[in-house]
């Protein structure tokens, strides 16, 4: 669901099996039974998150719920207290940012940009997920894995297929040697039964929740497994329970695919800005003329065509970079300027320890909640029959999940997610949402029979809500405040139909709108690069 390498994301499956329901995971991987300290809170010393007045603390959980007595883990967890009268207070909401991978803590500070203050009568919590960020132990496995001078992504030649083969399994033993036990316990069902450790340290009868991206995942299958301790659920980009993980990485290669096209034709609409064409066709012939050229001389001496296809991904994902994208694109093809495009390569790759902590827990998730193809002419008949019609990213994505094939921990049963017994939930999705398809929100809410799909028509953005977009921010804004939810229509359709978020140059400049914006763009970005 991502790969600009400071992410770490990308959406996918094999076939997967028989899925458990959620009493025969009670009784196979341990039952919930584990009751951990209460949080002790206190500033904490990330001075970002001090200046904005967020606690922090920690929650202890066991590294395998089958044995609570065990090796203990520290989950890092952040706090922003509701600011209303104690007979107007609704609970303690969890966050998740999406990833797997992504550190939660900063996402405990968005209460306050939820329209007519409909978030204040929340604690909202944040959480680094177990292995992310500053909970402990931390995994990272080679934080240089993400750096220049990688071979193309499209294996052309044997060669180049050697070495992506070299690389993403000397990736995956380093992670071996780096996780050890750890790996086997970084499903995402630990993290859903560290969410009601979580619930319990707080003292919760129940939680709220609001999860974006993999998120959503963690809230399906938390209200699968604990539906009486869910109280209401926003799930904004939501991926589709039937397809974890392999066969969503094929999907996103077709939507990323379409997505880019429409991005080219905003660019050639914008010739007299950017000179890069007048037609999608042209400009998309400039953007594969560079890949090519770049494979042989690289922009700037770092620029190949992997990095290239990187700094274009995430196009795919949002609206919000579009104009500096396009930007540095013709600075180098126009004017050779290759700045722009180191620039946003190295704002965004994973060449940091953050970054690769982000990689690998992305990996020890995927790679372990569901099984993948063990050989590689599946992989590869798959990749180059979808390559055929959707070159753009489908090699990119098939490296970046290919060290599953190495990986040391075993796969294992996906919870087969059922949300009947779930109250009443709130699901969000553009329809053209390349990392999430809008196919996983309405099969979510096949699932969840009281739920209600909010679709930002036609739109192409991932994960958007709090944004900006009136139409579905006060919708938002509604559900947590009262628990109203858009009339469910009949059919497999959405239940309510909003305008997307605006292209540049259609709505107010990104800086203009709510202030959250900036903040939650550069969340996204440093947790999102495929989804």
């Amino acid at each position: 669901m991502k790969r600009f390498w400071a992410a770490a994301t990308a959406v996918a499956l094999c076939a997967v099996g028989a899925a458990v329901t959620s009493a025969e995971a009670g009784t196979k991987r341990g039952g919930p039974d584990y009751v951990p300290p209460p949080v002790t809170w206190s500033p904490c010393a990330d001075p970002a998150l001090k200046a904005q007045g967020v606690e922090c603390g920690t929650v202890t959980v066991p590294r395998d719920y089958a044995n609570p007595k065990g090796v203990k883990l520290q989950l890092a967890v952040s706090r922003v207290k509701h600011a209303v009268s104690a007979e107007k207070y609704q609970g303690v909401i969890l966050v998740n940012p999406g990833g797997p991978g992504g550190a939660g803590r900063p996402m405990a500070t968005i209460g306050s940009h939820v329209p007519r203050g409909a978030g204040l009568a929340y604690d909202w919590i944040g959480f680094d997920p177990r292995g992310v960020g500053a909970s402990k132990p931390r995994l990272s496995c080679q934080k240089d894995y993400a750096g220049y001078n990688r071979p193309p992504y499209v294996p052309t030649t044997p060669a180049i297929e050697k070495a992506w083969h070299a690389r993403t399994t000397e990736y995956a033993a380093k992670c071996a040697k780096a996780g050890g036990p750890l790996l086997d316990h970084l499903r995402t069902e630990d993290t859903v039964r560290d969410m009601e450790s979580i619930r319990r340290a707080l003292g919760a009868p129940q939680i709220n929740f609001y999860g974006f991206s993999y998120g959503t995942y963690l809230g399906q299958v938390y209200a699968t497994m604990f539906p009486d301790r869910v109280r209401r659920m926003v799930l904004d980009g939501n991926v589709n329970p039937s397809r974890v993980w392999y066969q969503s990485n094929i999907d996103q290669d077709i939507a990323f695919d379409r997505n880019i096209k429409i991005y080219f034709g905003w660019i050639a609409k914008r010739d007299a800005v950017y000179h890069l064409g007048t037609t999608a066709a042209q400009v998309e012939q400039a953007y594969y003329k560079q890949l090519a050229e770049l494979a042989t001389k690289p922009a700037g001496g770092s620029i190949g065509p992997a990095e290239l296809t990187d700094i274009f991904l995430q196009p795919g994902y949002y609206i919000f970079n579009w104009e500096e994208v396009a930007r540095a694109f013709a600075d180098w093809v126009v004017d050779h300027k290759p700045e722009g495009l180191k620039r946003l390569y190295d704002e965004n790759n994973a060449k940091t320890p953050e970054g690769d902590n982000s990689y690998a827990i992305y990996l020890a998730v995927q790679c372990t909640d569901a099984p993948w193809p063990s050989e590689w002419s599946k992989w590869a008949e798959d990749n180059w029959r979808v390559y055929e019609k959707s070159p753009f990213e489908t090699w990119g994505n098939a490296w970046y999940n290919a060290p599953c094939r190495h990986w040391a921990a075993p796969p294992g049963t996906p919870i087969r997610v059922d949300g009947a017994k779930a109250p009443p939930i709130l699901l969000l999705s553009e329809t053209l949402d390349a990392a999430t398809p809008f196919s996983g929100s309405l099969e979510v809410r096949r699932r969840f029979p009281k739920a209600a799909l909010i679709e930002g028509v036609n739109g192409t953005t991932h994960a958007g809500s709090l944004f900006g977009n009136a139409c579905v921010d006060d919708a938002v804004a509604d559900y947590l405040a009262t628990g109203a939810l858009p009339k469910r229509a009949a059919g497999d359709e959405s239940d309510k139909k909003c305008d997307p978020l605006a292209q540049p140059g259609l709505g107010a400049p990104l800086a203009q709108r709510a202030p959250v914006l900036l903040e939650r763009l550069h969340l996204q970005e440093m947790i999102t690069g495929r989804g």
